[in-house]
């Protein structure tokens, strides 16, 4: 099958690629490869790191699409961020085509939410995964959290993203884990399911969260969780105070968790625990995002 597109999907500390034929199908992929964090300390920057993951296929000279914080000031480019209500069309004319040696790559936009008020939010690379769910699912109206080191909740009408807000959870717990007086009860062992359940329902209880963050060192001290359980115990108390928050502030009806592995399957735990539906994505959202964008904008 002929390549049509390669889409790059590359954040902070990570960076997946694909080579897509007419129809969308990958022809081959990168799973891995250099953030823009390391990609940015290389000799040739970002130039190096794209040819060093990607080289073999740039032959073949389809178009590039990229997104993510890629297009953060720390990026390859900044992209201006995008206004809501937002949707593929506005993504794909927002595109911003940005030199590659004898060729261009197209830069997908992030998203700004409230950029007036007194509390802006900002988005990148998400969004492109939130349009892909949208074109693969159908699915035009919903309640969406992508969790990662900064998580995104999102909401979508009439097939365009409507609202959000980043919750700092994932990062508050490297945090707490490598830096705080929590983290030296720490210890190496299995997980525990168990442990993370109870946190859940504990982080869902009624009271400040700060104040109950400490339960995690006094149910240690008092050798009621095992060192091997605090991290677990610790990950439940955040994610369940997050739910039930998001809970509290109006959220309704199913959610949709766009997100890889044990974090997405963490929250989806914590939804049922706490009586709401919440199902995973199908993988590949990123991707699919890419394809769609550039379909809209006219570039394959």
């Amino acid at each position: 099958m002929t390549a049509t597109l390669i889409g790059l999907d590359w954040g902070t500390t990570s960076f997946r690629a694909w080579l897509m034929g007419a129809d969308g199908m990958v022809l081959d992929e990168v799973a891995e490869g250099p953030g823009i964090l390391a990609a940015a300390s290389l000799p040739g920057g970002f130039p190096e790191a794209l040819q060093n993951a990607v080289g073999p296929w740039l032959a073949q000279r389809v178009p590039i699409i990229a997104s993510g914080m890629i297009t953060s000031r720390n990026g390859w480019v900044e992209t201006p961020y995008q206004r809501l209500p937002l949707g593929v069309d506005a993504l794909a004319g927002s595109l911003l085509s940005h030199g590659f040696g004898d060729r261009h790559i197209w830069f997908v936009s992030g998203a700004i939410s409230d950029p007036d008020g007194p509390a802006p939010d900002v988005m990148r690379g998400e969004e492109t995964e939130i349009i892909g769910h949208i074109a693969a699912s159908g699915a035009a109206e919903g309640q969406f959290i992508l969790p990662g080191t900064h998580n995104k909740w999102a909401q979508v009408q009439d097939g365009r993203l409507t609202g959000f807000r980043t919750v700092m959870t994932g990062e508050v717990f490297q945090m707490l884990c490598a830096h705080s007086i929590l983290g030296r009860l720490i210890q190496p062992g299995p997980a525990s399911p168990e442990a993370f359940r109870r946190g859940v329902l504990a982080g869902a209880e009624p009271g400040p969260l700060l104040g109950r963050i400490f339960s995690a060192r006094s149910l240690a001290l008092l050798d009621r969780l095992a060192g091997n359980e605090v991290a677990d115990y610790l990950s439940g108390l955040l994610i369940g105070d997050e739910v039930a928050q998001s809970r509290q502030g109006g959220r309704a009806g199913p959610v949709t968790i766009i997100g890889r592995g044990d974090l997405a399957e963490r929250y989806r735990i914590a939804f049922d625990l706490l009586e709401q539906k919440a199902r995973i994505a199908a993988p590949g959202m990123a991707r699919q995002g890419l394809w769609t964008i550039a379909q809209h904008a006219g570039i394959i």
